[in-house]
């Protein structure tokens, strides 16, 4: 059984969040019996740079309410992320991150570079390539935001801790595990390698529909506390009344070892009160979508990202962020036309959709897909 704190806060006035994180923290046994260790690594999520506004990263009022609530003069603070795109400077400032760092007196951590450790317990994964941040750090504390995922349906606790490997080495993953089933169990062996110390979940305002980056903002009113990130997954799941075992990291995570999914003991809230039953998620199981031989019948069946021409403005992050050799996307039209896929080649993890800076991809099931496969 695992403890999972589920506390109202309806905005994000700073005062009200600091009460919110404290009382979470506190029903979860206080700041000296989570954190353990002088130098803590808090862990936002840091995806791309957007302004608070959009609901694509952490929060800077859930972000500066962890530093009150953790202060601690024996303790060292730094913070950080490895973004999809851009630096990580870059876009903690335009997250409004940075500034709260420098509030306090925060260093940024090292995620431009790492070494690759090993992890001969690893079910899929046995190497990963970590941030020098993540590995000086003696506790890590995971800021995550409350979002929806093309790929994993969502993107909590479990997926925050990817940005913990630093650089491109993310889209490495995806092309080495690319459906969701595999890069969901790589997900829970490098949560098992790292484990950090608590997670937090920003749901103050969530995202729905097209997420990580290009879904709509979505007032939840909640801030979720656990221990354990398989956890506070499954309650995300139960508020947006998305069944947990849709979402594979939290089957593999339970199966694993990493965490709870059925077994929970939730404090503060009551959780019945605040479901949103229509929360915009897709609420059917995941399909493997391995169809690597059969590209006809990939692009015929399977779901793909598409590009809404009269929104894209042409910029090629799509094409730098696939993550195959070759890549699945080109300017086979020219710079002047929107790039055009090659569903053949094309893996569907969703890396181009999730950096779009426009929302101008979306995804879509062709007709005998929704027949046959996505009933």
């Amino acid at each position: 059984m695992s403890e999972v704190a589920l506390v109202k806060c309806d905005s994000y006035d700073s005062e009200n969040v600091f009460e919110a994180v404290k009382r979470a923290v506190m029903l979860l046994g206080g700041p000296e019996e989570l954190v353990k260790g002088k130098r803590i690594l808090l862990k936002p999520n840091l995806l791309s740079a957007k302004v608070p506004e959009k609901a694509v990263t952490t929060n800077p009022a859930v972000f500066e309410a962890v530093i009150k609530v953790f202060a601690n003069n024996n303790k060292e603070f730094f913070y950080g992320d490895s973004p999809g795109f851009g630096s990580p400077k870059k876009v903690a400032q335009k997250a409004g991150i940075f500034d709260i760092g420098e509030k306090y007196g925060l260093k940024m951590g090292k995620f431009n570079s790492g070494k690759t450790v090993s992890f001969p317990e690893g079910r899929t994964c046995k190497n990963f390539e970590i941030a020098y941040a993540a590995l000086e750090a003696d506790s890590v504390i995971n800021i995550c935001k409350m979002k929806t995922h093309q790929l994993t349906k969502i993107t909590g606790a479990v997926k925050n801790s990817l940005g913990l490997v630093y650089g491109l080495n993310k889209a490495g993953f995806h092309a080495k595990y690319p459906d969701a089933l595999s890069f969901s169990r790589m997900l829970i062996d490098l949560n098992l390698l790292l484990r950090p110390a608590l997670h937090i979940m920003d749901g103050v305002i969530a995202m729905e529909g097209n997420g990580p980056g290009a879904g709509d903002p979505r007032h939840m009113g909640v801030i979720i506390a656990s221990k354990d990130p398989v956890a506070v997954d499954s309650l995300f799941c139960k508020l947006i009344d998305l069944d947990p075992e849709y979402v594979p990291t939290n089957v593999f995570g339970q199966s694993e070892g990493l965490g709870f999914m059925d077994d929970l003991e939730i404090l503060g809230d009551d959780p019945e009160e605040l479901i949103k039953k229509d929360f915009n998620v897709i609420k059917r199981p995941v399909k493997n979508e391995s169809f690597s031989k059969l590209n006809i019948l990939k692009s015929l069946i399977l779901r793909k990202p598409f590009i809404e021409a009269q929104k894209c403005v042409k910029c090629g992050i799509c094409i730098e962020a696939c993550p195959i050799d070759p890549k699945a996307l080109s300017y086979k039209k020219g710079k002047e036309n929107p790039p055009v896929y090659d569903y053949g080649k094309c893996i569907r993890c969703y890396c181009c959709q999730e950096m779009c800076p426009q929302k101008a991809i979306d995804v879509k099931t062709p007709l005998f897909g929704k027949w046959f496969v996505y009933k």
